[in-house]
């Protein structure tokens, strides 16, 4: 029986061994990849590897490091996305898929959902997770970059992206990239682990973040680094204030935010007018 799953082409490798790598990069052209400084061309390959190692076992880890309550935190985005049938929506970082399925069920048959992740691994694991469920044939994928997305301007009445804006390179083009594809009276939905507004909740999350976690990716996963970097990610992430300057200097209006779980994550909200 011929397996209905086709591969994507392979998102951009590591460096090949034995290529020169300057020692030090020069000011101005550094950023952030967890703790450690990165030249800004690295970070988009550090993180690739990241996510291709991880793919597999996406799903599996994100309930068990959430509790199943990331599930929860997508449903409140679905409700406050104000989506209805017949509308344009573009899932930046959509990766297996939770947002772009549930999506394409508001929007209905004349409506059209696209899912876009720069990992062609996690792009692969969507479209077959969406196979298996029988709406892949109306999703859209598209391997994209979320700072010069591809798609013309004002295309979409609503954008999300879901616990991927802390890997962009540069959040600020990836917003202005946003704003642009969105259509006058569109939103943005920013679903992204932010700051805990509870001093105790915050001293117990950084305990999980930095302990358990890299042992639950390494038990799982087989992969502990990954997951030490994804809390790295977390900490070095805007908060809440912060991003929401972001947004408004990027041209959005309204922005507000949500803090769920005591601010574990936050829903960022903007409009286009």
């Amino acid at each position: 029986m011929t397996d209905r799953r086709s591969s994507l082409p392979p998102a951009n490798g590591p460096l090949a061994s034995g290529e020169a790598v300057p020692a030090r990069p020069a000011a101005g052209e550094t950023t952030h990849f967890g703790y450690q400084t990165v030249r800004k061309e690295e970070k988009a390959e550090k993180v690739a590897e990241v996510f291709h190692s991880v793919a597999a076992k996406y799903d599996m880890m994100n309930d068990l490091m959430s509790l199943g309550i990331h599930r929860l935190w997508k449903r409140f985005t679905i409700e406050m996305s104000g989506v209805r049938p017949g509308q344009q929506v573009l899932d930046i970082a959509g990766g297996t898929g939770d947002l772009a399925r549930a999506f394409q069920k508001e929007v209905g048959g004349n409506g059209r959902v696209v899912l876009a992740d720069i990992n062609a691994s996690m792009l692969a694991v969507g479209r077959d997770k969406l196979l298996d469920v029988g709406v892949a044939g109306q999703v859209e994928f598209v391997q994209a970059n979320a700072e010069c997305l591809p798609f013309a301007p004002g295309s979409f009445d609503l954008i999300t992206i879901a616990f991927g804006l802390r890997n962009v390179t540069d959040k600020d083009a990836a917003l202005r990239s946003m704003y642009q594809s969105l259509k006058p009276g569109g939103r943005l939905l920013v679903l992204e682990f932010s700051k805990p507004v509870i001093e105790p909740l915050a001293k117990v999350y950084d305990a999980y973040s930095f302990s358990l976690l890299p042992l639950m990716g390494k038990l799982v996963a087989n992969d502990a680094e990954s997951y030490r970097y994804l809390a790295e990610s977390i900490r070095m992430h805007p908060d809440q204030e912060t991003l929401k300057g972001m947004m408004q200097n990027a041209g959005f209006e309204r922005c507000d935010y949500h803090n769920l779980t005591g601010g574990i994550v936050a829903l960022h909200r903007g409009f286009k007018f």
